[in-house]
C-alpha cells in the first residue's frame, strides 16, 4: 500500500476517534509524521470551525 492510501486511512482514523469521543492522545505511533499529521487533520475535522 502506497503513502497516499495509508494517508487517507490515518485521516479516517482520527475522525473515526474524535466521533468515538475518544481523547487525540489515542493518536497511533506511526513511522512517518506525515501520517501522525493525517491522523490529527482528521480528528480536528470533526470539532466546527469557530469564527474569529
Amino acid at each position: 500500500m502506497g503513502f497516499r492510501e495509508n494517508a487517507l486511512r490515518a485521516r479516517r482514523d482520527g475522525l473515526a476517534a474524535a466521533r468515538a469521543g475518544r481523547p487525540p492522545t489515542d493518536c497511533p505511533r506511526f513511522n512517518d509524521p506525515r501520517l501522525t499529521a493525517a491522523w490529527v487533520r482528521g480528528y480536528a475535522r470533526s470539532f466546527p470551525e469557530e469564527d474569529a
